[in-house]
């Protein structure tokens, strides 16, 4: 599946590669659908839609960006060359300090309304900002909050990737300190209204990002820059999901729901021969397609190992704790 067929044109078009990877995704299959004439498919089908992608880190723990870079197929190094143009990412680029920091900003301007940001981790303006300072450029430092309030009016879309970015999530948590918020809160205080994409997951799934773009250079491919994101935007849930990824709940999915039903519990983490609900998996509040997709290469998943503990909600941490409590039954 890794090796690439070498002199052979991928029977694809451009149109019919984009569909064919988002129907793949829909059916929870984006990584198990992938042949091994993709990357070639990806660098002859997807050179025209590549707008240019400034991926910021903010209160996180950078799980998102090792999450995105354990993608399969296809593989990171193809997103990153052919899918999409990543101009500025803190962990991945060769570049870094000011002169790094003044490309994005000039990038920006020349090409604004024609980008995407990324946002990882989540937002503080408290003290200034000065939780978060993400670089410097003509001996202006630069806090996030400053940093996305300069950016974000002028993206055609902001990825929030991770729940930390999405909904605030574990750097939000009860005790913090930094008064951290997700992105859609943060442009609700400061009435910025660039469309907001959640993909939310402590880390989120490579495939939720990657089909997450996918779907994105799908539309904008159909409908231009402009049309492509409304569409994206008017195709998300109530909590700003794509659905493809996060349309049904843990639970459905399952291969214990069957124990469920039966009101056959597990009495500890070690006990395979019940449903873990018992023991305070949260699966059924939980909306993502991990029992399809499962993680590491499709080796294994969360309930494998242990329980949901509800990451991909927007009350995630304190809302989705204690993680592990025996359910009344």
């Amino acid at each position: 599946m890794d090796n690439d067929i070498q002199g052979v044109r991928p029977p694809f078009s451009r149109r019919s590669f984009l569909r064919t990877s988002l129907m793949a995704a829909a059916l929870g299959g984006v990584t198990r659908a992938f042949s091994p004439c993709v990357p070639q498919a990806l660098a002859e089908t997807l050179t025209a839609v590549r707008p240019p992608v400034f991926w910021l880190q903010g209160m996180g723990c950078t799980g998102c960006s090792v999450s995105i870079l354990n993608s399969l197929h296809p593989r990171i190094a193809d997103v990153l060359l052919h899918v999409i143009r990543m101009d500025f990412h803190p962990t991945l680029m060769a570049d870094e300090g000011e002169g790094a920091v003044e490309f994005m900003l000039r990038s920006a301007e020349e090409n604004s309304g024609g980008f995407v940001l990324v946002q990882e981790g989540a937002v503080s303006e408290e003290e200034d900002g000065r939780f978060c300072i993400i670089g410097e450029a003509g001996h202006e430092e630069f806090p996030l909050s400053v940093m996305l309030e300069k950016l974000a009016p002028h993206a055609a879309v902001v990825l929030a990737v991770g729940t930390c970015a999405a909904y605030g999530g574990v750097t939000a948590a009860h005790g913090s300190v930094t008064g951290a918020v997700g992105v859609q809160e943060f442009f609700r205080r400061k009435g910025i209204g660039t469309p907001v994409v959640n993909i939310p997951g402590c880390p989120p799934h490579p495939d939720w990002m990657v089909g997450s773009i996918l779907i994105l250079l799908d539309a904008v491919e159909r409908r231009g820059l402009a049309g492509g994101v409304q569409e994206v935007a008017a195709s998300l849930d109530a909590w700003g999901r794509p659905r493809a990824f996060y349309g049904n709940t843990t639970h459905e999915n399952c291969p214990y729901l069957y124990l469920f039903d039966e009101g056959t519990m597990a009495k500890s983490l070690i006990d395979k021969a019940g449903c873990r609900y018992g023991i305070g998996c949260k699966g059924p509040g939980a909306w993502c397609d991990s029992p399809l997709r499962r993680w590491n290469g499709r080796v294994n998943w969360c309930v494998e190992n242990a329980l949901c503990i509800g990451c991909v909600q927007p009350d995630f941490p304190d809302g989705q704790s204690p993680f592990y409590q025996k359910n009344l039954w």
